[in-house]
């Protein structure tokens, strides 16, 4: 049922969602792995879709580590809220991390997990979130996010990396995740 709302919400508006199909369980793993999340105090995450990631966040995360979601499309927020009503989901722009980080009394974040569709913003929206996430994480904070394979050689691919490695002393990327439609390799950046 998620796969088709993701569908149906891509073809409405395909720069905010930037997938057809949910991602798979092998990609929320090998996002959420190799970030210390169960030393995390405080994590995020952005553009949860459907909510794959948010599971495997939930079942790796410490129990009493600060945990929230912004997600900008309203059908898609309800269906994080629906799935996981313990979690505090924010419709918003990710744009206003700061704010929102400020509203759960945090003054840094440890941890940053994003879905969101990087290739499909323009340059100028890749800043603006960009800048957010920078200010937002503590010095040596962890962001990670992921790309597919077929759009890594296209110009804002890119300009996406050049932004990574402007915001981040250390841009790492994973090896290739075949078993994810379509297959995807994850960044993991130290602040």
């Amino acid at each position: 049922m998620s796969g088709f709302l993701l569908l149906k919400n891509f073809l409405k508006s395909p720069t905010s969602v930037g997938s057809i199909w949910p991602s798979s369980p092998v990609l929320a793993n090998t996002i959420t792995s190799g970030i210390n999340l169960e030393k995390s105090s405080s994590i995020v995450e952005l553009g949860p879709g459907t909510g794959v990631f948010t599971e495997y966040i939930i079942k790796k995360k410490k129990y009493n580590a600060k945990f929230f979601v912004v997600e900008l499309n309203p059908e898609l927020c309800n269906i994080v809220k629906d799935k996981y009503p313990t979690i505090k989901v924010y419709n918003e722009s990710a744009a206003n991390l700061e704010l929102l980080k400020k509203e759960e009394e945090l003054e840094h974040i440890e941890t940053i997990i994003s879905g969101l569709p990087w290739a499909s913003f323009p340059p100028h929206d890749q800043n603006i979130i960009m800048e957010a996430i920078h200010a937002s994480l503590e010095p040596n904070g962890i962001f990670t996010t992921f790309s597919y394979i077929q759009g890594a050689l296209l110009p804002s691919a890119i300009k996406f990396r050049r932004l990574l490695k402007k915001y981040f002393h250390r841009v790492e990327t994973s090896k290739v995740v075949w078993r994810n439609i379509p297959p995807a390799f994850i960044y993991r950046c130290v602040k």
